[in-house]
């Protein structure tokens, strides 16, 4: 194993002093993925996320909300041991769920690169880091949040995708989320037209067709009707475990048909069922020929490492305590011969020509709008914390912990005294988003504390909050300049714009997951916005905000 080490480190260090790219790049022609030299591109994948602390009271039916993260990409020691498993798997494809754009990760990167090996790298993280599906917002912090992590991967020739959720929505009733998600998806691939060529995908959990078909479909199409495609995904992930124990082909029958004329490319962006042992992975052979072929572009196997869940004991390999062996299990050798007998077409040709057809429409189980939440603008959210006279000042070392509650009170407080919370509201079914909904968390409660305090004639006890408010004292010096100021702040906020680099993290509420281990290999709804329904006055109470609600959901 070290002598497998050495010489990957040296393949690295070889090609770097000789300025050569070690894969080729992948681009999306129409509905398939295509090398530079024109061969078709089929992922060949497994996901590589240790699993780390996860919360038992989560109600998810197969896989805890994790509440930390491993960033297995950041550990050369690590990389530098599984690589020569993953050679012997001949994957081209590694799926991480979770990274610390903190962190280096030239050695894991550069090593997987030297190997022929992509990524394909999940954006969101655990907790605060990803779209809430009860509380679905697109805003600066996330949005800062993916574009630090694009930045830190941006150097890599092996990105191939970046994931901008997981498994956010999971059944028809959670679907005006698909708003927020297409939005996200429009920011990240506007920024990644500057500094890069990596696709943008998403992986959704399998389920009804009725609702997952449409928001497929939603995810794909051109909502302006011009054909241009600048919000739809270039590659859709869907997590399937259809096929248990040594099924039939017939078994993907349904899913083949529903994406038999999907007009960009699509995978399985996780499969590998583990309730019908032992784990065949006879549905290798269906996935990579024909008719699959016509339609999927391969898959991803979960997991290299093992996972527990509520379905069963996932994971090929088992390191040993003090992290430096690996010891293969049945699952690993059974995937790495029917890995190995793949032989996928390589057809049709690459054609450059995709349609965006328009989107469907909404009905009962399928509630988005086509009109998406504006792009978040970090300056505007600061200049509006800078024009508050009355603003958010936590006592607690974790703000996220208390905003729900006092976003809660101030939007009851401003109701009683004729105010309205519309403002931070942001409604993926109306298409209605509030002037401020595009903010951090904390802004927004800021901008509430704010209208209560005005509305009470700058009553100086109607910025405390319990200590947690203070008033601002380089603020305008009156009700009616701090109005003025807080218009201006919006009127200089365009609805859509390409995003550029933050300048820092934003938001008291923001979470970048640089500190404490665990798995992205779950879903993380932060929970961290509670409302009380009734006390929220004048709120879109149903799709209101999101101080991160993170997605990553394995079923």
């Amino acid at each position: 194993m070290r002598r497998a080490s050495r010489l990957a480190y040296f393949l690295v260090a070889s090609a770097a002093l000789a300025g050569v790219s070690a894969v080729q790049k992948v681009t999306r022609q129409g509905r398939y993925l295509y090398k530079a030299d024109g061969s078709r591109f089929y992922i060949k994948g497994v996901a590589y996320q240790p699993q780390g602390t996860v919360n038992p009271d989560d109600p998810n039916n197969a896989f805890g909300e994790p509440d930390s993260f491993i960033d297995a990409l950041a550990n050369s020691t690590g990389c530098s041991r599984d690589l020569p498993f993953l050679q012997q798997l001949e994957v081209n494809t590694i799926r991480a769920y979770s990274v610390n754009s903190s962190l280096n990760h030239d050695d894991c990167m550069n090593a997987l690169s030297q190997a022929g090996i992509y990524t394909i790298i999940d954006l969101s993280l655990p907790v605060n880091g990803s779209i809430d599906r009860d509380s679905p917002a697109w805003t600066t912090n996330l949005l800062d949040l993916y574009i630090n992590t694009i930045d830190t991967f941006s150097k890599y020739d092996n990105v191939l995708a970046y994931n901008v959720g997981n498994e956010v929505i999971t059944t028809a009733n959670a679907t005006a989320a698909a708003a927020f998600i297409k939005a996200a998806a429009r920011d990240v691939k506007a920024y990644l037209s500057v500094p890069s060529s990596a696709l943008v995908g998403y992986a959704a959990i399998d389920a009804d067709d009725s609702w997952l078909v449409p928001f497929a479909n939603y995810l794909s199409c051109d909502p302006s009707g011009s054909n241009d495609g600048d919000t739809a995904l270039d590659l859709f992930g869907l997590n399937n475990y259809e096929w248990c124990g040594d099924s039939q082909p017939s078994v993907y029958n349904n899913k083949n048909g529903a994406f038999a004329g999907y007009n960009v490319a699509a995978y399985f962006s996780e499969y590998g069922n583990v309730q019908c042992p032992p784990r065949l992975w006879t549905e290798v052979g269906t996935l990579f020929s024909e008719p699959m072929t016509d339609i999927w572009s391969g898959g991803i196997a979960f997991s290299y490492f093992p996972a527990q869940s509520a379905a069963g004991q996932f994971g090929m390999v088992n390191i040993s305590s003090d992290g430096t062996t690996v010891t293969t299990g049945d699952d690993f050798n059974r995937l790495k011969t029917q890995y190995g007998q793949t032989s996928p077409p390589n057809s049709p040709s690459a054609s450059g020509s995709t349609t965006f057809p328009a989107c469907p429409t909404q009905n009962s189980t399928f509630l988005a709008s086509t009109t998406l939440p504006p792009t978040p603008n970090d300056a505007g959210c600061n200049c509006l914390n800078s024009a508050f006279a009355c603003r958010f000042t936590p006592t607690v070392a974790d703000p996220s912990s208390i905003i729900g509650v006092l976003i809660n009170q101030a939007c009851g407080d401003l109701g009683g005294a004729g105010g309205s919370c519309d403002a931070i509201a942001a409604n993926g079914t109306s298409g209605v988003y509030g002037a401020v909904s595009f903010c951090d968390a904390s802004t927004k409660l800021s901008y509430v504390m704010d209208a209560f305090y005005e509305a009470t004639n700058s009553n100086a006890q109607s910025c405390d909050f319990a200590g947690n408010a203070t008033v601002n004292s380089q603020a305008p010096s009156n009700s009616a300049a701090v109005a003025s100021a807080i218009s201006a702040c919006l009127a200089a906020v365009p609805s859509t714009f390409t995003p550029s680099a933050p300048a820092s993290t934003s938001g008291g509420a923001a979470a970048t997951g640089s500190s404490g281990s665990g798995s992205g290999s779950g879903n993380a709804d932060s929970g961290a916005l509670a409302f009380d329904a009734p006390a929220v006055v004048g709120v879109l109470v149903s799709a209101v905000f999101s101080v991160l609600g993170g997605l990553l959901v394995l079923a």
